[in-house]
C-alpha cells in the first residue's frame, strides 16, 4: 500500500508519498535547490517543500487539507500552493492550487510465481565474511511478484512471467559470481581475480563465459536486485514493481521489493 512505502529522493530525504517524490524528481531535474519537510516559525504546522521563499503543501488526506487552511489562516503572507489528488479539488482554492489527475478505473494487483523449475545453481565467494570466504556453491530457487496495473483483469499471464524469468535465470545458470571490484586484468577469454580475504589471499584464472561480474559483493540480496534488473526490461508496460525472493537452503533467503 502506498502509505506503507517510502520514497528515498537525490537528496536522500524520506519522502512520505508518491505525490512528493514526483515532485522532488521535477525539481532535482531542473536543478533547483528545495528543502523537504520544513516547519514554519516554530509551530507545529509542516509544509513538505520549500523553495526559495515558496512553499508547495502536498495534499494526500483531510488531515493535510486542515493543515493547509491552518497554514493560510495563521500565516497570511506565506506564498503556497498545494498539490494533491484531484478529489480534494473542491476543498481549497483550485486558482492557488494545482491538482493531480486520478484514474478512478486504475487497478493494481499483483501476481507470484513459485515454481520447482524457476531455480539455477551457482557458486560465489564473499570476501568479507569469513565462513564465505572460499568458493561454495549453492542450488536457490526462487519466487517472484509482479506488481502493475490490470489489463483485461490480468497483470501478467503467468505463462508469459514464467518465460520471462526462466529466460532471465538460464543467463546466471551454473555461472561464478564475484564483485566486480576484485577483477584485477583480463586476457583474451579469462577474468584475473585477485583479493586477500580471512581464509588467505586467493589469485584466481576464470572463464569468461563461467563467470558473472557483479556490482556488489554475491550476496543473495544482491543477486535479488540482479534478477529484478534483467526481468525489468523484458516486462510489459503496465508492470510497475518486481519482488524477486531467493532461497538459499531451507528456511533462509532474502527478498528485495523494487519499483522499475
Amino acid at each position: 500500500m502506498d502509505k506503507d512505502l517510502k520514497f528515498l529522493g537525490q537528496k536522500k530525504d524520506l519522502i512520505e508519498n508518491r505525490t512528493g517524490y514526483s515532485i522532488s524528481k521535477l525539481l532535482d531535474f531542473l536543478n533547483i535547490d528545495y528543502k523537504y519537510k520544513n516547519i514554519i516559525n516554530n509551530s507545529d504546522l509542516k509544509i513538505d517543500f520549500k523553495v526559495g521563499d515558496k512553499f508547495i503543501k502536498i495534499i494526500e488526506n483531510d488531515s493535510d487539507v486542515t493543515e493547509f487552511r491552518e497554514i493560510k489562516e495563521k500565516f497570511p503572507l506565506i506564498e503556497m500552493i498545494a498539490v494533491g489528488k484531484s478529489s480534494y479539488l473542491g476543498k481549497i482554492n483550485e486558482m492557488e492550487s494545482i491538482f493531480l489527475f486520478d484514474k478512478q478505473s486504475e487497478q493494481i494487483g499483483s501476481i507470484f510465481i513459485e515454481d520447482p523449475s524457476l531455480a539455477f545453481d551457482y557458486a560465489h565467494i564473499l570476501p568479507l565474511v569469513e565462513k564465505c570466504s572460499i568458493i561454495h556453491g549453492h542450488t536457490s530457487t526462487i519466487m517472484v511478484e509482479i506488481i502493475g496495473e490490470m489489463k483485461n483483469n490480468l497483470v501478467i499471464d503467468f505463462s508469459e512471467a514464467k518465460k520471462i524469468i526462466k529466460e532471465a535465470l538460464y543467463q546466471i545458470d551454473h555461472k561464478f559470481f564475484i564483485n566486480k571490484k576484485y577483477l584485477k586484468k583480463e586476457e583474451g577469454d579469462h577474468f584475473f581475480i585477485e583479493f586477500d580475504g580471512p581464509k588467505g589471499y586467493f589469485d584466481l584464472k576464470v572463464p569468461k563465459y563461467t563467470t558473472y561480474l557483479l556490482e556488489g559483493e554475491a550476496t543473495v540480496e544482491n543477486l535479488s536486485t540482479e534478477i529484478i534488473r534483467m526481468l525489468s526490461d523484458r516486462m510489459p508496460k503496465n508492470v510497475q514493481a518486481i519482488g524477486v525472493y531467493i532461497y538459499e537452503g531451507v528456511n533462509k533467503g532474502a527478498h528485495i521489493l523494487s519499483y522499475i
